[in-house]
């Protein structure tokens, strides 16, 4: 184990080297069991005496810290030594950071109806193995673009041109470590602090959180059947953050007459219109309306997508799309903010595409959620909104009672005005088709309707 230590001056050098690796020990970064270097390879890094460093190991060894073994070496001893915890500091964040806690670990219910959280059984783990191993043997070491992968970038404008109609080349694709990053960097761009933007309400509490963080007035935006209500966005609103496809969480899709009131408005009032394309590659039924990017002729919406739920969260892939006027800004702040992603792994979703992987996942994925979303109609169609895509439904006007084996999550937690509106929100991606009858049983059984 290599110990990093730093003499100064020509004072009593043990002592130092005492204390520095006491440290070490206490603090948990020389475990319990670790062998030390050799007193005279310390010592001829540390540019001492190997008498020097045998009184500090001498010392440490008398104190109960350290242990010789003949033939061996020196090694820190077996009893476990607690770490001592980091100094509280007096530090403190921005005000607007007190409430923005992590978010709890997921889990463990039996029957997991967590939104958001996509089939890994579905995912066609070796053949994707085999592609990054691929890449990896053939990647070149240094830097990357910001915006990512050119080929990944080709791949995902003709996907999402031939999938969603959205209109765009690979100069106007930048790749992000998921929607999340795509949100956060056009904030950086365009949010001036005190500036209001507006989200859906109900919406999706990440974003809303995300530019609170970022210094903006947050003003939650109220929706009915045909999508955010236009006439109830803020005069002052430079931004609107919006999931036009398959609204987060209600679920239901924005009509085209309010798409077009929307862009009409983003033109009188010069605003940017940010459209998060949200789980609408898994759609049963219902054509799906043109997306805002296609109809916009002004250069104002900002399309945001994301390979979570098709492929898996853990991959962290994700894109915008962005008028050609922002992306110097968008690859900068990029750039500022992790430089790039991981590489391979873009080079490996870029032959995924190519090689029609993708198609074919997503076929056979839609297939599997159409019947899980089908269970669910089923036994609680009269509570549903109505929807056809996505990986989740939403039910209003009811409450569960908890169960140890069940994980649901309210519609109250996805709302930022009060009173919240009553509801659960359901996601079928956890819970695996066989084990939804029984999931839905007990979901049923602990089910409430409230006014």
């Amino acid at each position: 184990m290599d110990v990093h230590l730093s003499l100064e001056g020509r004072g009593d050098l043990a002592a130092q080297i005492y204390r520095q690796l006491l440290d070490a020990i206490l603090d948990g970064r020389l475990r319990s069991g670790e062998r030390l270097p050799p007193t005279r390879e310390l010592a001829r890094r540390l540019e001492v005496s190997r008498n020097t460093v045998a009184l500090a190991y001498d010392r440490l060894g008398a104190d109960g810290f350290l242990v010789g073994r003949a033939g061996a070496g020196t090694f820190v001893a077996a009893e476990p030594v607690r770490g001592r915890a980091a100094p509280e500091g007096v530090v403190r964040p921005r005000t607007v950071w007190a409430g923005l806690d992590p978010p709890p670990g997921p889990p463990t219910a039996r029957y997991d109806f967590r939104v958001g959280v996509p089939d890994a059984r579905l995912f066609p783990m070796e053949t994707w193995r085999r592609l990054v191993a691929r890449e990896l043997r053939a990647s070149a070491a240094g830097y990357g673009d910001p915006a990512g992968h050119g080929p990944l970038r080709e791949a995902i404008a003709r996907h999402v041109g031939l999938s969603r109609s959205v209109h765009a080349g690979p100069d106007d694709v930048l790749i992000t470590n998921g929607a999340q990053q795509a949100l956060d960097l056009v904030g950086r761009v365009l949010i001036e602090p005190g500036a209001v933007v507006a989200v859906e309400e109900p919406g999706y509490p990440p974003a809303r959180l995300l530019f609170r963080s970022l210094g903006a007035r947050v003003a939650s935006v109220p929706v009915d059947g045909e999508g955010i209500d236009v006439t109830a966005i803020p005069h002052a609103a430079s931004l609107v953050y919006v999931t036009p496809s398959h609204q987060f969480p209600l679920g239901t899709p924005m009509s085209l007459a309010r798409r077009a009131a929307l862009l009409a408005w983003a033109e009188r009032r010069r605003a940017v219109i940010v459209e998060d394309d949200y789980d609408s590659e898994f759609r049963f039924g219902a054509r799906p309306l043109e997306p805002l990017q296609s109809l916009d002729r002004a250069g104002r919406v900002i399309y945001v997508g994301s390979f979570s739920k098709t492929l898996l969260p853990m991959l962290r892939l994700g894109f915008l799309i962005a008028p050609a006027s922002l992306a110097p800004a968008l690859r900068a702040a990029r750039r500022l903010s992790d430089w790039h992603g991981e590489l391979p792994t873009q080079a490996a979703l870029a032959r995924f595409i190519d090689e029609g992987l993708l198609a074919r996942h997503i076929r056979k994925a839609t297939r599997e959620y159409a019947a899980r979303h089908a269970l669910i109609v089923a036994a609680l169609g009269e509570f549903l909104v109505p929807s056809t895509a996505g990986l989740h439904l939403c039910a209003l006007g009811v409450s569960v009672r908890p169960a140890p084996d069940l994980a649901v999550e309210p519609l109250e937690a996805y709302c930022g005005t009060s009173p919240p509106r009553t509801g659960l929100v359901l996601g079928y991606g956890a819970i695996g088709t066989d084990a939804l009858p029984e999931g839905l049983r007990l979901l049923s059984s602990r089910l409430s309707a409230r006014p």
